[in-house]
């Protein structure tokens, strides 16, 4: 696999929440910093965006947390993962296409969770392949809720961009889910 450091969610248009959804982002921002762990923390800010992410891409996807994602064992890709988006109508059932990945490092610190969610990445490649449903591109996105930094993997080509993006303001992140999303 080819890596390459290129910035490219930088120049995406911002997309603009409901109100309602700002409303419970802030309220969400005040009850993560009382949260125990940084899981449970990070969860009461990610979960909105991603919901309004959904609902930004015409509600043409599907969100899944916590599920287990296995494809193929004998590889290592299988597991659970935080979130995951599938372009499939299907909503009570992972189904391809699979699309993205939200991943939440255990310590906060987003690095240390790139290796398991570019293996989501490969294991939504292969999944998506067995099944027909070929897409050019898989997206990947970790993030401790505060934090969020992007993945892309087209082929064997895997682009990290640099960037960290800060939560606030939420419509950078937001306009860059709607498009990953679209």
């Amino acid at each position: 696999m080819k890596i390459i450091d290129s910035r490219f969610c930088e120049h995406l248009p911002p997309a603009e929440p409901q109100p309602s959804m700002l409303d419970l982002l802030n309220q969400s921002v005040v009850s993560a910093r009382i949260g125990r762990t940084e899981k449970a923390r990070a969860e009461r800010v990610v979960s909105p965006i991603l919901v309004e992410a959904r609902r930004l891409a015409g509600d043409r996807v599907q969100l899944f947390s916590g599920e287990e994602f296995d494809v193929d064992k004998d590889l290592g890709l299988s597991g659970f993962c935080d979130f995951l988006f599938s372009k499939s109508n299907n909503e009570w059932i992972i189904d391809a296409p699979v699309a993205m990945f939200v991943g939440q490092p255990k310590e906060g610190i987003l690095d240390d969770s790139w290796g398991q969610c570019v293996a989501q990445m490969v294991a939504a490649q292969k999944y998506n392949r067995d099944r027909n449903e070929n897409i050019p591109v898989i997206y990947g996105c970790v993030t401790s809720g505060r934090l969020w930094q992007f993945l892309r993997l087209e082929g064997n080509i895997l682009t990290i961009d640099a960037n960290h993006y800060d939560l606030m303001p939420v419509q950078k992140i937001l306009g860059i889910l709607k498009w990953m999303l679209s």
